[in-house]
């Protein structure tokens, strides 16, 4: 299975987000699963690569000039795919993946997480998407999306949604659970 992940490329981080990425590399990679994911060095990023790279992974990087221009292009890619954009990016990962993953991040993690729902919301694609609120830290946007379905902005029952978990464990049964429909 392809499975991209969207996280955090700062070095400013906690350890605690960091060991995130050590563990979900290493279960990617002792899998035998792909690693999808932006192509960069930093933070949860190189912490998620390097641990799948080193447990066998198959890595593929997608990565736009901007950030290659910051010096900060991953060596561990057996794939590298250069784009023009970070739009273009968001397109190319959602179609390399079959599933998708949101660590803990910043702001283009969002934007990454917000274009995939959206993207399946309207029938683009049906990849479920996997938001891991590790001690809360999607806690109020997990609570938005319940305001938004009680506000009737988003439908009782809708088509495609994101999943939200808790730990490592939780996301990695839910992963196994998909991979098996």
């Amino acid at each position: 299975m392809k499975i991209a992940v969207y996280c955090s490329a700062k070095n400013t981080i906690a350890d605690e987000y960091l060991r995130l990425g050590d563990a979900l590399g290493t279960w990617i990679g002792e899998q035998g699963h792909t690693l999808v994911y932006g192509g960069a060095t930093g933070g949860l990023m190189s912490r998620t690569s390097d641990s799948a790279k080193r447990s066998g992974a198959y890595i593929v990087g997608v990565i736009p000039p901007r950030i290659i221009k910051m010096g900060r292009e991953a060596a561990n890619c057996d794939k590298q795919i250069y784009v023009n954009d970070m739009a273009e990016r968001k397109r190319i990962m959602r179609e390399e993946a079959d599933c998708f993953v949101c660590l803990p991040g910043g702001y283009g993690t969002l934007d990454e997480m917000f274009d995939v729902i959206a993207a399946g919301t309207v029938g683009e694609h049906n990849k479920p998407i996997f938001i891991l609120n590790y001690n809360g830290y999607y806690r109020e946007l997990e609570q938005l999306s319940q305001q938004m379905r009680a506000l009737g902005f988003v439908p009782q029952q809708e088509a495609y949604k994101p999943l939200f978990v808790t730990t490592i464990d939780e996301l990695i049964e839910a992963i196994n659970r998909h991979n098996k429909l």
